[in-house]
C-alpha cells in the first residue's frame, strides 16, 4: 500500500509540473518513478517457488 501511495504522489507531482508548463521536469519525475519500480522488482529466480511433485499413486 505504501508503494501505491508513493506512485500516486509522484504522478500528482508530475501533473502539477506539467500544468505549470514544466513538461521536462514532469517527464523526469515519471522516469525516476519507473526506474525505481524496476529496481525494486523481484526476479523469478529470487522468489520462493512451489515445487511440482508427482502424484504418489500410479495412474490407471
Amino acid at each position: 500500500m505504501k508503494g501505491l501511495m508513493k506512485r500516486l504522489e509522484n504522478m500528482m507531482m508530475a501533473v502539477t509540473f506539467a500544468e505549470a508548463g514544466e513538461h521536462d521536469t514532469a517527464r523526469e519525475i515519471l522516469k525516476e518513478t519507473e526506474e525505481a519500480k524496476k529496481k525494486n522488482r523481484v526476479t523469478p529466480s529470487q522468489r520462493p517457488g512451489k515445487t511440482m511433485r508427482a502424484s504418489s499413486r500410479p495412474r490407471s
